[in-house]
């Protein structure tokens, strides 16, 4: 069978909810409202939301359990670079928007077929 598609990178984000310093956690609604406002823009050619519940291990060595969010966008290979300082402002954002410690970052190279 040939290969078939375009050389794309696949890149996902992982969002937490869950408030470290215990206060309430990023609503649905807050969070369509960032994905509108900061990613929409940015990756108007589509996009995938998922949610999902995932846990990690915080500074303080607490597991934290919580609601979650995994953001799927891909792209030509050929504009990776150009996409890579959008992706870490969406970072950067929804860290100092939210509180949050990290945003999990995954790039991976694919194959397109539209």
């Amino acid at each position: 069978m040939p290969a078939r598609g375009k050389a794309y990178v696949e890149t996902r984000l992982f969002f937490g909810t869950a408030n470290p310093d215990g206060g309430p956690a990023v609503t649905d609604k807050q969070f369509r409202a960032f994905i509108d406002k900061h990613v929409t823009p940015r990756f108007p050619a589509g996009l995938t939301v998922q949610v999902g519940r995932g846990q990690w291990r915080d500074k303080r060595g607490v597991i934290e359990r919580e609601r979650s969010y995994e953001l799927t966008v891909v792209y030509p290979a050929s504009e990776s670079s150009g996409h890579d300082p959008d992706i870490q402002r969406v970072r950067a954002l929804y860290q100092r928007l939210f509180n949050q410690e990290s945003v999990l970052r995954t790039d991976e190279p694919t194959k397109v077929d539209f």
